[in-house]
């Protein structure tokens, strides 16, 4: 027995197949759909989805979004969601960065809508977990936590 699985964004439906399990972030926590599992309706958070189909493990980044479940037919609409190779972690550094620095100005709180850059972080940090967790592991055998290259690149001038 498999899942029928397909995850789509406003944009595109990023992956569709008939897997045999899925990871996935929820705001209650992190979840794991088997076939046969009760039907489900849920918020998703941002993070890592790793989908199984036999041996193969595919990795995505998601922001944000709903998860149903009925039938053994899971369809995840994601706000969005990149497979690892498509993550391009410079530019999810730089943008982290600049949220970042923006919620760090003494500003008022009518010039900074600190929710949408809360959010934001929270996107790119899910993205450079799964680029950094998937991309580095075949080209070099140490890798540094995620805490670790934050702290790193904290402490640039």
């Amino acid at each position: 027995m498999k899942i029928q699985f397909k995850i789509a964004t406003p944009e595109r439906v990023v992956y569709e197949a008939e897997i045999d399990q899925i990871t996935l972030p929820t705001k209650l926590g992190e979840i794991t759909i088997l076939p046969n599992h009760i039907p489900l309706v849920s918020a998703l958070a941002p993070g890592e989805v790793l989908i199984k189909q036999g041996k193969e493990e595919v990795p995505l980044a998601v922001s944000g979004g709903f998860v149903e479940l009925s039938n053994n037919k899971l369809v995840i609409l994601a706000d969005t969601a990149e497979r690892v190779e498509e993550i391009d972690t410079e530019r999810a550094e730089q943008a982290r960065d600049r949220a970042r620095a923006l919620l760090n100005k003494k500003q008022t709180a009518d010039e900074v809508d600190f929710t949408a850059l809360a959010v934001k972080i929270e996107k790119e940090m899910a993205r450079l977990k799964v680029a950094n967790k998937y991309k580095k592991i075949k080209s070099r055998p140490q890798i540094k936590s995620l805490e670790d290259q934050i702290k790193t690149i904290e402490d640039k001038p």
